[in-house]
Protein backbone atom coordinates (compact mmCIF):
# COMPACT_ATOMS: atom_id res chain seq x y z
CA UNK A 1 0.00 0.00 0.00
CA UNK A 2 1.68 3.51 -1.03
CA UNK A 3 0.01 6.90 -0.16
CA UNK A 4 -0.64 9.66 -2.96
CA UNK A 5 -0.33 13.10 -2.54
CA UNK A 6 0.30 16.23 -4.33
CA UNK A 7 0.18 20.09 -3.38
CA UNK A 8 -1.94 20.14 -6.88
CA UNK A 9 -4.90 19.21 -4.97
CA UNK A 10 -6.41 20.16 -1.49
CA UNK A 11 -4.36 18.94 1.34
CA UNK A 12 -6.42 15.82 3.47
CA UNK A 13 -8.80 17.87 6.24
CA UNK A 14 -8.68 15.13 8.60
CA UNK A 15 -7.15 11.55 9.32
CA UNK A 16 -6.80 10.24 5.48
CA UNK A 17 -4.93 10.20 2.09
CA UNK A 18 -5.59 12.11 -0.64
CA UNK A 19 -4.86 8.69 -2.29
CA UNK A 20 -3.93 5.54 -2.07
CA UNK A 21 -2.14 3.01 -3.97
CA UNK A 22 -3.01 -0.39 -3.54
CA UNK A 23 -3.33 -4.28 -5.40
CA UNK A 24 -3.10 -2.36 -8.84
CA UNK A 25 -6.00 0.07 -7.80
CA UNK A 26 -5.20 3.58 -6.68
CA UNK A 27 -8.71 4.71 -4.79
CA UNK A 28 -9.02 8.96 -4.24
CA UNK A 29 -10.49 10.21 -1.02
CA UNK A 30 -13.66 12.19 -1.92
CA UNK A 31 -12.66 15.50 -2.99
CA UNK A 32 -14.35 19.37 -2.75
CA UNK A 33 -14.42 21.74 -4.75
CA UNK A 34 -11.66 23.28 -3.33
CA UNK A 35 -9.06 25.27 -4.72
CA UNK A 36 -5.56 24.07 -3.13
CA UNK A 37 -4.24 27.62 -4.12
CA UNK A 38 -6.78 30.12 -2.40
CA UNK A 39 -8.47 27.46 -0.25
CA UNK A 40 -11.65 29.05 -1.73
CA UNK A 41 -14.99 26.84 -2.96
CA UNK A 42 -16.25 28.82 -6.22
CA UNK A 43 -19.59 29.63 -6.86
CA UNK A 44 -22.17 27.52 -8.74
CA UNK A 45 -22.17 23.44 -9.16
CA UNK A 46 -20.64 23.87 -12.89
CA UNK A 47 -17.81 25.89 -11.23
CA UNK A 48 -17.91 23.24 -8.08
CA UNK A 49 -17.54 20.45 -10.13
CA UNK A 50 -15.47 21.23 -12.59
CA UNK A 51 -12.89 22.14 -9.37
CA UNK A 52 -13.51 19.08 -7.73
CA UNK A 53 -12.63 16.99 -10.94
CA UNK A 54 -9.89 18.64 -11.50
CA UNK A 55 -8.51 17.57 -7.59
CA UNK A 56 -9.39 14.36 -8.79
CA UNK A 57 -6.99 14.95 -12.20
CA UNK A 58 -4.49 16.25 -9.78
CA UNK A 59 -4.03 13.17 -7.76
CA UNK A 60 -4.15 10.72 -10.61
CA UNK A 61 -1.40 13.14 -11.97
CA UNK A 62 0.45 12.53 -9.13
CA UNK A 63 0.45 8.84 -9.54
CA UNK A 64 1.11 8.68 -12.87
CA UNK A 65 -2.42 8.32 -14.05
CA UNK A 66 -5.49 9.83 -16.08
CA UNK A 67 -8.83 10.18 -16.42
CA UNK A 68 -8.67 7.13 -18.85
CA UNK A 69 -7.57 4.70 -15.65
CA UNK A 70 -10.87 6.09 -13.52
CA UNK A 71 -12.98 2.74 -13.67
CA UNK A 72 -15.42 3.84 -11.13
CA UNK A 73 -16.58 7.47 -9.73
CA UNK A 74 -19.13 8.10 -6.99
CA UNK A 75 -20.70 11.66 -6.97
CA UNK A 76 -22.24 12.85 -3.69
CA UNK A 77 -24.65 16.54 -4.66
CA UNK A 78 -26.34 18.44 -2.05
CA UNK A 79 -29.27 18.25 -4.71
CA UNK A 80 -29.58 16.10 -7.09
CA UNK A 81 -31.48 18.51 -9.33
CA UNK A 82 -27.90 19.68 -10.40
CA UNK A 83 -27.10 16.43 -11.90
CA UNK A 84 -27.67 17.56 -15.41
CA UNK A 85 -25.30 20.31 -15.01
CA UNK A 86 -22.41 17.60 -13.26
CA UNK A 87 -22.82 15.39 -15.85
CA UNK A 88 -22.13 17.77 -18.28
CA UNK A 89 -18.92 18.49 -16.95
CA UNK A 90 -18.67 14.56 -15.98
CA UNK A 91 -18.91 14.20 -20.10
CA UNK A 92 -15.98 16.59 -20.93
CA UNK A 93 -13.35 14.73 -18.32
CA UNK A 94 -14.48 11.15 -19.15
CA UNK A 95 -15.27 9.60 -22.78
CA UNK A 96 -15.89 5.85 -23.70
CA UNK A 97 -15.77 3.41 -22.14
CA UNK A 98 -17.19 5.30 -19.40
CA UNK A 99 -16.16 4.73 -15.74
CA UNK A 100 -18.90 2.78 -14.27
CA UNK A 101 -20.60 5.77 -11.64
CA UNK A 102 -22.98 6.27 -8.50
CA UNK A 103 -24.59 9.24 -8.20
CA UNK A 104 -26.67 10.18 -5.05
CA UNK A 105 -27.89 13.04 -2.73
CA UNK A 106 -26.71 13.50 0.81
CA UNK A 107 -28.19 15.69 3.30
CA UNK A 108 -24.66 17.79 4.02
CA UNK A 109 -21.51 17.88 2.91
CA UNK A 110 -18.23 19.60 4.57
CA UNK A 111 -17.31 23.03 3.94
CA UNK A 112 -21.45 23.95 2.92
CA UNK A 113 -20.04 22.56 -0.68
CA UNK A 114 -22.87 21.38 -3.81
CA UNK A 115 -20.96 18.47 -4.39
CA UNK A 116 -18.38 15.72 -3.44
CA UNK A 117 -16.11 13.07 -5.84
CA UNK A 118 -14.44 10.34 -5.31
CA UNK A 119 -13.19 7.42 -8.04
CA UNK A 120 -11.11 4.71 -7.97
CA UNK A 121 -8.70 3.94 -10.87
CA UNK A 122 -6.80 0.77 -12.17
CA UNK A 123 -2.61 1.62 -12.93
CA UNK A 124 -2.60 0.23 -16.18
CA UNK A 125 -4.21 2.21 -19.00
CA UNK A 126 -7.92 1.40 -19.78
CA UNK A 127 -8.46 -0.26 -23.93
CA UNK A 128 -10.88 1.81 -25.44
Amino acid sequence: MKAISTQAAPAAVGPYSQGIEASGLVFISGQLPIDPVTSTIPEGVAAQAERAFANVIAILEASGLNAGNVVKTTVFLADLNDFAVVNEVYAKIFSKPFPARSCVQVASIPKGALLEVEVVAQTAKLIG
